[in-house]
């Protein structure tokens, strides 16, 4: 029998190469004025924001540019830019268009449920496990979101991750309320990332999709959804790994990590993303990065009890990468088990290919910095990981990858 669930999506998603020319009907659909939150100052200084805002004023839509987050957002980021909007006054028919990655979408979540709900002094008010356990009672500004990297999803999620280094934390602003009304994913944005941030956030993607996948919280439409995700995510980071520029790969993770955001909405995440907060607020990892160079550990903690589902993604590694210059050899096992190894040797060659790291001393994370982390890298997303990790066995398997 299947458990009782609930599926959370964005209201319409819009995706294909070159569709952010409908920027301006979908955000008139919305409301007559869209405040702008933008994350790539290429996009701004090649005139693409500008473009967008163009677009928007020719189907009737007031813009005004509020911010540009290049980085993770932090509590004084949030209220910084919930004060500018309020001094424009919100009013019938305002909006939020957010353009660029995570942090920028994450940035425009967070303001635009803040300009509605104004109960709380700071962001901080709201946030889980640090806050005064404010809720997001009223519904956020409507809010577009348009991602130009492929890979935090958060384009597709209800919540948005704020973080502070003083006091150290990196929690969830959450809300049913927080899911985008539209969602335009125009893959051609993501032709311009660089090595690294390709990597990073493809790398964010994959370990979304596996770690939704065996989550506890695990459910049967986000599952597929993985499946799916993980099909079109695994072969073309191998192919963004030779060639930065194929369309067809770009296009394929750009699907990918709006799925990944839509499974991670429904199901959580595990192991790596915990462990990733804890890198972020106290190492300053970037998110992507830190959760690439965690996912190998964490297939291996949760490889026994997820077997059932790794199995299978190992047999289709084996199927699409067998020919891949420089794979560890491998093939066709007997057993979900000895499958699940697969996987992992897969994963890590990737990262290998795409340059990232696989010890935490090559990221800048001293030793004596370890327990924090670990201490860190309790919460939402750790609470969905397949089994129960201990104290001692969290920080003795930070230490082994130390």
């Amino acid at each position: 029998m299947l458990a009782p669930y609930d599926f959370f999506a964005p209201n319409h998603i819009v995706f294909g190469w070159g569709r952010r020319a409908e920027i301006g009907s979908l955000a008139k659909s919305l409301g007559s004025r869209a405040f702008v939150i933008s994350g790539s100052r290429t996009l701004e200084a090649n005139g693409t924001i500008d473009s967008l805002c163009q677009l928007m004023q020719s189907a009737g839509v007031t813009t005004e540019q509020l911010a540009t987050q290049m980085r993770e957002p932090e509590v004084k980021d949030v209220d910084t830019v919930v004060e500018q909007l309020m001094s424009l006054g919100v009013r019938e028919g305002d909006c939020v268009v957010a353009i660029g990655g995570g942090s920028a979408i994450d940035l425009a979540k967070a303001v635009a449920a803040l300009a509605t709900n104004r109960q709380g002094e700071s962001v901080k008010d709201f946030l889980e496990g640090v806050g005064r356990g404010l809720k997001i009672e009223c519904p956020p500004l409507p809010l577009l979101a348009m991602p130009t990297t492929a890979g935090t999803g958060t384009e597709a999620t209800k919540n948005a991750v704020i973080s502070s280094f003083d006091p150290p934390f990196k929690k969830s602003l959450r809300s049913d309320l927080m899911v985008p009304k539209i969602v335009l994913v125009d893959p051609e944005l993501t032709v311009s990332l660089p090595r690294d941030i390709t990597a990073h956030t493809g790398m964010d993607a994959i370990t979304q999709l596996i770690e939704s996948l065996i989550s506890r919280r695990a459910k049967p439409i986000p599952q597929a959804i993985c499946q799916q995700g993980l099909d079109l995510a695994l072969p073309a980071m191998f192919k963004l790994s030779r060639d930065l520029m194929n369309q067809s790969a770009r296009e394929a993770m750009s699907h990918a990590a709006l799925l990944s955001g839509i499974a991670l909405a429904n199901s959580g995440l595990g192991f790596a993303h915990g462990v990733a907060a804890g890198l972020g607020v106290h190492a300053k990892v970037p998110h992507g990065l830190a959760c690439a160079v965690m996912l190998p550990s964490a297939l291996r903690l949760n490889q026994e009890v997820s077997k059932n589902e790794l199995g299978p993604l190992g047999q289709f590694c084996f199927a699409a990468f067998r020919d891949e210059v420089g794979l560890p050899p491998f093939g066709l096992t007997t057993t979900n088990l000895e499958s699940a190894t697969r996987l992992i040797q897969v994963i890590e060659s990737l990262n290998e290919r795409l340059g990232i790291p696989n010890r935490l001393s090559a990221l800048g994370v001293s030793r004596e910095q370890l327990p924090a982390i670990a201490k860190s890298s309790r919460g939402n997303s750790m609470d969905g990981n397949p089994r129960d990790i201990s104290d001692e066995e969290l920080l003795a398997t930070l230490e082994k990858v130390w």
